[in-house]
């Protein structure tokens, strides 16, 4: 089968004043998407890292942030918090399945690897695992972290990225 690009669906980087739209979108994929891994309490002490608008809005513009679109409209993004390390990585729920994902991870490791790294690492939820290993990220490390008084458990992730072909 031969994989065709979705013409609907863009990458752009994130855009002046669009932070509260992509915590919409992290809110939206945490409480809707994560049900079958993580508590109600876990879920809303996790979904609760974006109530801060401004400290999220540092954040995305303090990383790398891409934003994933269909018909223009913003559904997903994703971040690489340092050169190697993917940070915010979320798809609205209502475009889950529709090659956001994909489309986001193949991003953040062009850039990635463009910028020096030889890897890309990601702390990946009980929800994200699958579609992290089937693109060839291997587990390194169990994780547990704290937000809100809720203790998530996640997994360090990593793929190698290919060398950069060198032409003569």
């Amino acid at each position: 089968m031969n994989a065709q690009a979705n013409p609907q669906l863009a990458l752009r980087p994130m855009l002046p004043n669009e932070a509260r739209l992509l915590a919409e979108i992290f809110r939206a994929s945490v409480l809707e998407l994560t049900g079958d891994d993580y508590t109600e309490q876990q879920q809303a002490a996790w979904a609760a890292a974006a109530d801060d608008e401004a400290a999220f809005a540092k954040r995305l513009d303090e990383e790398v942030t891409i934003v994933a679109t269909m018909g223009g409209a913003p559904v997903g993004f994703a971040t690489l918090e340092t050169n190697d390390k993917i940070g915010f990585f979320y798809v609205h729920p209502a475009a889950v399945e529709r090659g956001v994902g994909a489309m986001l991870a193949d991003a953040l490791e062009k850039i990635a690897g463009a910028r020096g790294a030889e890897a890309l690492n990601v702390d990946a939820s009980e929800t994200a695992y699958e579609f992290f290993a089937k693109r060839g990220y291997v587990p390194q490390q169990r994780n547990t972290v704290r937000r809100g008084g809720e203790w998530l458990a996640n997994t360090t992730m990593r793929k190698p990225l290919a060398e950069p072909e060198v032409t003569q």
